[in-house]
């Protein structure tokens, strides 16, 4: 494998470590579930402009 599947794999697996661990957050503490959502929309968002320059290089 090249060492970029490596990176992506590996910001991948982080990525979904974090959204476990929101996840169990909000459901720990209800009433951090709005500000959660409001970050992880954000953090979409983020996303959603990044991927594209880092994918048209």
């Amino acid at each position: 494998m090249s060492s970029l599947a490596l990176l992506v794999a590996l910001v991948v697996m982080v990525v979904l470590q974090a959204a476990v661990g929101l996840a169990y957050l909000a459901h720990r503490h209800p009433e951090a579930a709005t500000p959660l959502l409001v970050g992880i929309g954000g953090t979409a968002l983020i996303a959603s402009w990044v991927i594209p320059i880092v994918v048209g290089r």
